[in-house]
């Protein structure tokens, strides 16, 4: 018998999210969408850049996610920029809801994807970085890259002398 997928299909990221925030958890979250905007995300046309997530009245809303109108949707097409309901478990909800007044953190999507045909949202609880600790990341982050590029290199040249 083949090895069973989970059928999870990457559509969008946020690579912003883990230049600006450190990542402390990550959650799952449903994502309530109207039918022409799920064919618009399963064609890909999803931007997370600049989107937060506020919770009101015990609901968990996403701002800032646009999601291009469908090209063959004509009137049924709804705002790009609509404020989106996540669907979470009213406990979770609750739990980050504490965490963001108590703690100062935020709550920012970080991917969205489909399992088994479901529109999924990766929510990430971060705190924001500071200047200084960017540009402390990007050097790690040059560094490990030079490191690669050295060894292999070297490996090269190794093989070129054997």
């Amino acid at each position: 018998m083949p090895p069973r997928s989970d059928g999870v299909k990457q559509i969008a990221q946020n690579r912003k999210a883990y230049h600006d925030y450190v990542i402390l958890e990550k959650y799952e979250a449903g994502v309530e969408l109207f039918g022409t905007e799920v064919k618009s995300v399963r064609q890909g046309n999803v931007n997370l850049k600049d989107s937060f997530c506020v919770v009101k009245d015990g609901e968990m809303f996403a701002r800032g996610i646009h999601v291009s109108p469908y090209e063959k949707g004509n009137i049924f097409n709804r705002d790009p920029m609509r404020v989106k309901r996540l669907l979470m478990h009213k406990r979770e909800i609750a739990k980050l809801h504490a965490r963001v007044k108590q703690d100062g953190l935020t709550l920012i999507p970080l991917s969205i994807y489909l399992r088994n045909s479901l529109v999924k949202l990766e929510l990430g609880l971060a705190k924001g970085k500071k200047i200084y600790d960017k540009r402390d990341s990007e050097a790690a982050r040059d560094a490990g890259r030079e490191m690669g590029r050295s060894l292999r290199e070297a490996e090269r040249r190794k093989g070129m002398t054997e």
